[in-house]
């Protein structure tokens, strides 16, 4: 198992940036494919991006169709935290944002992370 905790969420204008920051806990952390999710109130939780173990693919990155070209996802083993890089931001990014981690191969399904973090709020104004 390991503890996940976002930070980095807040207010942004439509056009802005945003970086989200997810720290681990644990001394496996390299080992884990991190995803981020994000939940918008009445909507299912969605597959943003996702960075997979060096152990799989060379931590290869995946994205949602709506985010790529404005957000990119990253890994720092020695830190064990991931990051997701929000630019260009649009009111329909407005959602809570979720870091997620499991030890499969890499997945845009919810429910096959087994760990996640408590959520950070973004919400970015037209």
């Amino acid at each position: 198992q390991v503890q996940l905790v976002e930070s980095g969420g807040g207010l942004v204008q439509a056009g802005g940036s945003l970086r989200l920051s997810c720290a681990a806990s644990g001394r496996t952390f390299i080992n884990y494919n991190m995803g981020w999710f994000r939940q918008a109130p009445g909507k299912e939780r969605e597959f943003v991006a996702a960075v997979e173990a060096i152990k799989w693919s060379g931590s290869s990155t995946y994205y949602a169709d709506s985010v790529k070209g404005r957000f990119t996802i990253s890994r720092d083993n020695a830190k064990n935290t991931v990051y997701l890089q929000m630019n260009s931001l649009k009111p329909e990014d407005t959602a809570v944002y979720y870091c997620a981690a499991h030890l499969g191969r890499h997945t845009t399904t919810p429910y096959e992370y087994d760990n996640w973090g408590q959520g950070t709020q973004v919400t970015v104004s037209s």
